[in-house]
């Protein structure tokens, strides 16, 4: 686990990348005219399938692929820092999947961006954490509530011009693969009193508390000890001889 949470230069190289290859698309299209758009996911239409790849590549506007840039790079090296093994599964899966749900619940319209994706990452990563009862993990949790839990809004349709069925559909699908990728969950290191094969009794610790949970100021070897010195005072002069250090002196006399 202590790998896992470990930096690496794709925490921040991968989602860079990915962010950086969603403004060239954009730039593509505006530099030479062309319009995507008809490629994005056009529900219950077999050429609208092809969506379920390139949507989350293809914004209507500056705005747009603005207002998801931050929240993809965000979300994305938590994903990569906290869930390393997984983020890839993570990263395509969730593109495909929320893509086909889009495809399936959506409107007949074109669905386009990346915010479904953000919407998975958002979603897996507040329910990983909370199942992994990790406090590093509950702790993101609850920061990605703070930063981002009012997109739980936009998965209803409260404002025209926003795909809320592709949002509902990448919450669904972080929720599910907070549950699928569960044995996967980075599970808190054991204290050794958490361990099996450790016995209390052994504990020196422990030792000085009865079943009552109340201290023990002199245990019974301590008190045997002291009797023993007690009986036999030169144990005593013995221990403080070897306890008290032995300073030498040397004196050389100085020339005139």
């Amino acid at each position: 686990m202590q790998e896992q949470f470990k930096f690496t230069p794709g925490v921040l190289g991968y989602p860079i990348a990915f962010v950086l290859l969603l403004w060239v698309v954009f730039w593509f299209e505006v530099r030479f005219h062309v319009n995507l758009n008809s490629h994005g996911i056009y529900p219950k239409r077999l050429s609208g399938l092809q969506g379920v790849v390139f949507s989350p590549f293809i914004h209507s506007g500056i705005k747009h692929l603005y207002s998801n840039t931050i929240p993809l790079f965000v979300l994305s090296t938590a994903l990569f820092y906290f869930y390393r093994p997984i983020a890839w599964k993570v990263l395509f899966y969730g593109i495909l999947l929320s893509g086909f749900l889009t495809w399936c619940i959506g409107r007949p319209s074109y669905h386009i961006g990346a915010s479904g994706l953000i919407y998975v990452l958002v979603s897996f990563t507040f329910f990983k954490g909370i199942l992994a009862k990790h406090y590093r993990l509950i702790a993101l949790s609850l920061l990605i509530i703070f930063l981002y839990g009012s997109m739980v809004w936009y998965t209803m349709p409260i404002e025209k011009g926003i795909s809320w069925e592709g949002h509902l559909s990448g919450l669904i699908t972080g929720l599910l693969f907070a549950f699928i990728f569960r044995k996967e969950i980075a599970k808190p290191q054991k204290y050794v009193w958490q361990q099996k094969d450790y016995n209390e009794d052994e504990d020196p610790f422990l030792k000085h508390f009865d079943e009552n949970g109340n201290f023990i100021e002199l245990l019974e070897s301590d008190t045997e000890q002291e009797n023993i010195l007690e009986d036999k005072p030169e144990i005593q002069d013995v221990n403080k001889k070897e306890q008290s250090p032995t300073i030498h002196y040397i004196y050389k006399q100085t020339k005139k």
